[in-house]
């Protein structure tokens, strides 16, 4: 009985592993085989099997059978469906530039959703560490169901990543069908569009452009946080696409500058960018979508690119509107997502060091997995003197930035998740913000938050695993984030044009209110993570989004119903706290911006 108890909790246990693994079912059905075999097997071979030696022979056959079977069934890649239905209904077919093609329609046929078109050429071969060049034409109809692969990037096993969701989002799920890892790809360059069922014979809609986050490093237009469905049915035709990163989208050198003809370097990843963003004013009008109002937005390294397609001189009158969440580079000193030209070329220089090549050329010879492998850094933009012809703040000081209108904001804990390897004492906290800022504004700044701050209330959160580590947190999260917005809303104010900024702190069982916590939100996506946010959370997921789709629409988030929400002026620094009262209310952090303005300064 003991035995076949054994046999059981073995099996249940490699089950679960394949499972979080996403291993295919044929996997599970090998397993579920196996154990009943070593049951079975206990009684056909009866006084046999109990000799010591036949036992153990049994256990090691049961253990590498189970080995073989892990790997033998691991998750192949696949592209992700462009929803979440079984067979889904085709869309009508649809006429752009390139070529006719078909979306599908989500659960309820509210939506039509067209996943994987190409906005240009595969960036492969000759053409990496090339601007990107427009998209080929195609025969036929193409069927656009699918997302289009994830670009090159880093990433864990799934196991790992499975195991964050349980520990981390709390969303992870039992489910048939997710047998399979996302397709990643040098040929990345796809975007999706998100319009609702009924724009035929319509008014044209307003535009949302969507670039994702993940430090210009990570991230994918899959991801589920900023779908577009639920923005669709409300009015708005939304866009996202997948860009080049990291060595791919941001390494820089000197012979790629020569032999471009537009004398650039260090910014793939933003040209991708603005190819999409060119694409879509060109191509959009097909999908019910005004290439006249188009609202461009984004979150972290997304927001830091949004500032910067608000300062490039390639999209000048390509959109209206501007939606920035969790970061920017407007400030004098970007504490990060941007560095110098001379800083980038170095880099460059390490990464032939690092593959003993001579030339940019060489490196194109290197396969993407192998390159993707680089010990380098490239997670910043830069002035490359075509995509960004200057340091954004001067531009922003010229008033030759775009934005018409700005949407934009942060979260309460924005910096913790960051922060996690830091260990924060009273002995060491001051050197550890001198390590951003130096050490005599270190010194200020712990005078504003001291090591040793008693835990403070939603208004000036210090985390509670301990005070100096909840203290170090606080400053980080105005550093890296809430302090390019205050910038950033106070130059455009200061511009004379309307400026909203949010402070969201809604807490809730998943990502609460930490970075990109405020994304299902906004995006209206809660409905993704069943039992993870109550009647609170939708309700103030409904405003958020209203207000989103507003602003789209005129510029102004506020609308009949929806609490007010009152712009920054010169004067007056207000933000608008998202929680479960909503109201304007003080900048939690203004003073320690004071400090930092003086860094900025000096």
């Amino acid at each position: 009985m003991a035995y076949n108890i054994v046999v059981v909790v073995l099996t249940l246990i490699f089950l679960a592993l394949l499972d979080l693994s996403k291993n295919t079912l044929a996997g599970w059905i090998i397993a579920v085989i196996l154990a009943g075999a070593m049951i079975f097997g206990k009684y056909r071979l009866s006084g046999v099997y109990h000799s010591k030696r036949y036992l153990l022979i049994m256990w090691v056959l049961f253990i590498a059978v189970l080995a073989i079977d892990y790997k033998m069934t691991a998750p192949k890649e696949q592209l992700v469906p462009a929803v979440d239905v079984r067979n889904p209904e085709k869309t009508a077919v649809v006429s752009i530039s390139q070529g006719d093609l078909t979306g599908v329609y989500n659960k309820d046929k509210t939506v039509k959703v067209y996943a994987g078109i190409p906005y240009a050429k595969a960036p492969v071969g000759d053409l990496r560490f090339k601007e990107p060049q427009a998209p080929d034409a195609w025969s036929g109809v193409r069927s656009c169901d699918h997302f289009g692969p994830m670009a090159m990037q880093a990433r864990g096993s799934v196991l790992y990543d499975s195991l964050s969701h349980i520990l981390g989002w709390h969303d992870y799920r039992v489910k048939f069908g997710d047998e399979y890892i996302e397709k990643m790809s040098e040929d990345c360059l796809y975007l999706n569009v998100f319009a609702p069922e009924n724009t035929e014979n319509e008014e044209l809609l307003p535009v949302i452009f969507y670039v994702h986050g993940g430090s210009l490093s990570t991230g994918q237009s899959s991801y589920s946080e900023y779908r577009g469905e639920d923005l669709a049915k409300k009015g708005v035709v939304f866009v996202n696409f997948a860009y080049r990163l990291n060595v791919f989208g941001y390494y820089a050198a000197d012979d790629l500058a020569k032999e471009s003809p537009s004398g650039t370097t260090g910014n793939y990843g933003l040209l991708d960018q603005i190819a999409a963003l060119k694409w879509v004013r060109e191509n959009i009008k097909a999908f019910g979508g005004d290439p006249e109002r188009i609202t461009i937005a984004g979150e972290s390294a997304g927001s830091s690119s949004v500032n910067a397609l608000c300062v490039s001189p390639l999209t000048e009158g390509d959109f209206n509107y501007a939606i920035a969440e969790s970061s920017g580079i407007l400030v004098k000193k970007p504490f990060h997502t941007f560095r110098s030209y001379e800083k980038a070329i170095a880099e460059g220089d390490k990464v032939r060091a690092e593959f003993n090549v001579s030339s940019s050329a060489e490196l194109r010879d290197i396969p993407a997995e192998k390159l993707l492998s680089t010990q380098t850094q490239h997670s910043s933009m830069t002035v490359d003197g075509y995509a960004i012809k200057e340091m954004p703040y001067l531009t922003y000081e010229k008033g030759e930035n775009h934005e018409k209108a700005l949407l934009n904001g942060f979260n309460a804990k924005e910096a913790d998740p960051f922060m996690m390897g830091y260990k924060a004492t009273s002995e060491n906290y001051e050197q550890l913000i001198a390590n951003a800022v130096g050490e005599k504004y270190a010194k200020e700044i712990a005078a504003i938050v001291p090591a040793d701050s008693p835990e403070r209330d939603q208004h000036f959160i210090v985390d509670q695993m301990g005070s100096a580590k909840g203290a170090l947190n606080t400053v980080y999260s105005a550093l890296w984030f809430s302090y390019s917005h205050y910038v950033w809303s106070k130059t455009i104010a200061n511009q004379g044009k309307p400026v909203y900024e949010y402070y969201f702190t809604k807490t809730n069982n998943s990502l609460s209110n930490y970075h990109a916590g405020e994304l299902p939100y906004a995006y209206g996506n809660l409905w993704r993570h069943p039992g993870l946010y109550d009647d609170e959370d939708y309700a103030l997921s409904e405003i958020m989004q209203n207000y989103y789709v507003n602003f789209a629409k005129t510029g102004n988030p506020n609308g009949s119903g929806l609490p007010a929400w009152d712009p920054v002026t010169a004067a007056e620094n207000k933000v608008l706290q998202l929680d479960t009262k909503i109201e304007m209310t003080d900048d939690p952090n203004m003073e320690i911006y004071k400090i930092i303005d003086k860094y900025q300064e000096e």
